[in-house]
C-alpha cells in the first residue's frame, strides 16, 4: 500500500504541477508554476541515483498519448494500483481534477486538458532532463535504465529495424536495458544490436532450446556513487507466445523464478550493495515476484505501460512503474549504508514537451534518422473529427478506426484487431498522417488476411486472450489488452475462469446471435503464424481513411463486461 506520506515526500515536483491553469502552457510557464527547473526540482539524498524509463515504443517526437479508461485487475491485484482508473486514481494518489498532473496521468477530461498542457514526450526533451540531473547529481553517481520495447512503434524504427532508436538511446547514454518487441526483428538482429550497442542488454531468463544455455548476460554490476549496484535483466517471458515463434525459433523465455533468486544471491556474493530488476514482466507479475523472490531492493517494472506517482513496497522492495511513450521519466535516489538501502526518495517526471527546452544534440539525430521518411511520414491522409486513441482493457477509438477499416477494405463480416498499448492518441480537428497510422500498425508481421472462422472459434479465440489478461494468478497472465473487435458484441465476465468468461456474441449488422457452427467471414492482422498472406495493415487503414476523409468514431459500446 501507498501512504500519502510517500507519496508527497517522493514526488516532489508534483505539488507544483496541481496548479490548474487557464490560457494554456505558456500561460503557466509565464507564471513559472509549470517550468523545465519545477519539473527537475527534486531534494537529493544518498549518493546513488536511478533513472529508469521503458516502453518508449520508438516514439522520438513528441505525442499526445491517453492513458487507460479501464484497467480492470483480478484475484489478489483487484482494485489495487494500477487496476484504477480516471477519478479513482486521482482520489488514490491525492491529485486534483484538471491538473497537469491529472492529464499526465490520468484519461479525466483528456481532450480539454491536452489543448492546456500540450504533447508529452520527445527523446531531445528527455535528453535535457537526463543531462540536467547528471549535472546536479554527478555522472558517477547516476545509473540510466531502460525497460525495453524502446525499438518498436514508429515507421523510421521499422524501416532501420531499430536502428533510429539504437542510436538515441546510445546518445543518451543508458547503461542497460531489456527486451520484448526488440525480439520481432528475428534473432540474428537482436544479436547485431547487442554485439555493437554501447550498453548492456540483460535477460537472465532467455535460453536456447537445446542445450539451455543462457543467451544474453543476466546480470552486470555498475559502481555508482561508491556503491556496487547489481541490475539483472528480464525480457517479456511471454514473447514467444504473444509475438511470432519463428522469428525467434532457437530461444525460450519463461519467468524462470529459480534463476532468478539465483541472479539475487549470487550478485549479494559478487559484493553487490543494491539489487536492482530491470524486467519487463508486466506490474502484477513483478508484484508477484517481488513477494516471492527474496533480497531484490528495486524492481523496475514495464511493459504493462503504467504510470504510478509512487513506488509500491512489496516486503522491502520498491516496485517502481514510469509509463510509456517518452511520457515520464523516473528518478530514485537511494541512500546505501553498510551494504543495504537505508532511505529512498522518488519522483515520476513527467516529460511536458513545451515546459522543457530541446536538446540540441539529441535533437540533430532526430531529426537526422527521420530524415529519409519525412516525405512520407508527412502525407495527409484524413482528419480526426473525434478522439482517437487506444488505451484501455476492451476498446479503443482508433481500433475502432481499424476494425473498420478492415470490414470495408477487406469485404468482411467481422474484424479483429489485438490489443497493443502502443500508438499515439489524436485530439478532434488533428490530422491523419501516414505517420499517424503507421505509429498504431507498424509491425514486422503486419499482413492482414481474410478467413472464414465458425462462431465456435471466435468464441474460443476470445476466451484465449481474455485468460492471458484476466487469469487471477499473474504468472499465467501475458498482458496487453483483449482483442478488439468490429462488427461484433459480447458479453464477458472476467471473474469466472477460461471458457465461461464470453457470452452473448451477437453479430452488430444483422442483430442475429453468433451460431457455434456458422462459417463468418473474418478480417484481422498481426497473426502469429509463419506465412499468413494479405495486405499491411497500414495499407488498408490508408485507404479506408482517405475514402472517408474525415473520421468520425463514436464508442460502440460494443462489449458488456461484468465480474469486476
Amino acid at each position: 500500500m501507498i501512504s500519502r506520506r510517500d507519496f508527497f515526500t517522493a514526488a516532489a515536483a508534483a505539488a507544483l504541477l496541481s496548479n490548474s491553469g487557464v490560457g494554456g502552457l505558456a500561460a503557466l510557464a509565464k507564471a513559472q508554476k509549470l517550468t523545465q527547473e519545477s519539473l527537475l526540482r527534486f531534494d537529493p539524498l544518498g549518493t546513488v541515483t536511478l533513472l529508469h524509463f521503458s516502453d518508449l515504443h520508438a516514439q522520438l517526437m513528441p505525442i499526445y498519448f491517453r492513458e487507460p479508461s479501464t484497467n480492470f485487475g483480478v484475484g489478489a491485484d483487484r482494485g489495487l494500483p494500477p487496476h484504477l482508473t480516471e477519478q479513482a486514481f486521482l482520489d488514490y494518489f491525492k491529485i486534483t481534477t484538471g491538473t497537469a498532473e491529472a492529464y499526465a496521468l490520468s484519461a479525466e477530461d483528456f481532450v480539454a486538458l491536452a489543448r492546456t498542457y500540450g504533447r508529452m514526450g520527445g527523446m531531445d526533451r528527455m535528453a535535457t532532463l537526463v543531462k540536467a540531473i547528471r549535472a546536479t547529481r554527478g555522472e558517477g553517481n547516476v545509473l540510466l535504465l531502460d525497460g525495453g520495447d524502446a525499438t518498436q512503434g514508429s515507421w523510421s524504427s521499422l524501416q532501420t529495424k531499430g536502428e533510429d532508436m539504437v542510436r538515441a538511446v546510445s546518445q543518451l547514454g543508458i547503461d542497460a536495458m531489456t527486451g520484448h518487441w526488440e525480439f520481432t526483428y528475428g534473432a540474428a538482429r537482436v544479436m547485431e544490436i547487442v554485439k555493437n550497442a554501447p550498453f548492456a542488454f540483460l535477460a537472465q531468463n532467455v535460453r536456447t532450446i537445446d542445450w539451455q544455455e543462457p543467451v544474453f548476460a543476466g546480470r552486470k554490476i555498475f559502481e555508482k556513487g561508491g556503491s556496487k549496484i547489481a541490475v539483472i535483466g528480464q525480457a517479456l517471458p511471454m514473447t514467444p507466445i504473444a509475438n511470432p515463434r519463428w522469428m525467434i525459433p532457437n530461444w525460450e523465455f519463461g519467468i524462470r523464478e529459480e534463476s532468478m533468486q539465483k541472479q539475487v544471491n549470487d550478485a549479494r556474493a559478487e559484493g553487490a550493495d543494491v539489487v536492482v530488476v530491470l524486467s519487463h514482466n508486466g506490474f502484477d507479475v513483478d508484484r508477484k515476484m517481488a513477494g516471492r523472490v527474496k533480497g531484490i531492493d528495486v524492481l523496475l517494472t514495464a511493459h504493462t505501460h503504467d504510470a504510478m506517482p509512487a513506488p509500491v513496497k512489496v516486503g522491502n522492495t520498491l516496485l517502481i512503474a514510469s509509463g510509456s511513450h517518452c511520457k515520464f521519466l523516473s528518478r530514485l535516489d537511494l541512500e546505501v549504508k553498510d551494504k543495504k538501502v537505508t532511505g529512498y526518495r522518488y519522483a515520476l517526471i513527467p516529460v511536458f514537451a513545451d515546459a522543457i527546452t530541446p536538446d540540441p544534440e539529441m535533437a540533430k539525430l532526430v531529426d537526422e534518422v527521420r530524415k529519409p521518411f519525412v516525405g512520407e511520414l508527412n502525407r495527409h491522409i484524413g482528419d480526426a473529427d473525434t478522439l482517437l486513441f487506444r488505451r484501455g482493457n476492451f476498446d479503443g477509438t482508433l481500433d475502432d478506426m481499424i476494425c473498420q477499416a478492415m470490414i470495408a477494405e477487406r469485404d468482411v463480416e467481422i474484424a479483429l484487431s489485438p490489443g497493443f498499448r502502443w500508438g499515439a492518441s489524436l485530439l478532434p480537428g488533428d490530422p491523419i498522417t501516414f505517420e499517424s497510422i503507421a505509429n498504431a500498425t507498424a509491425i514486422t508481421y503486419p499482413n492482414c488476411y481474410r478467413q472464414t472462422m465458425t462462431g465456435t472459434q471466435i468464441k474460443g479465440m476470445l476466451e484465449d486472450v481474455a485468460d492471458n489478461i484476466f487469469n487471477p494468478d499473474p504468472y499465467f497472465q501475458s498482458g496487453g489488452d483483449t482483442v478488439r473487435t468490429g462488427g461484433l458484441r459480447y458479453e464477458i465476465d472476467i471473474s469466472q475462469p477460461v471458457g465461461s468468461r464470453i457470452t452473448n456474441m451477437t453479430h452488430l449488422k444483422t442483430g442475429n446471435p453468433i451460431e457455434a457452427s456458422k462459417g463468418y467471414t473474418v478480417s484481422g492482422w498481426a497473426s502469429v503464424k509463419q506465412g499468413t498472406e494479405g495486405p499491411p495493415i497500414w495499407e488498408v487503414v490508408e485507404k479506408h481513411v482517405k475514402r472517408l476523409g474525415a473520421v468520425r468514431i463514436e464508442p460502440t459500446n460494443a462489449v458488456k463486461v461484468t465480474g469486476t
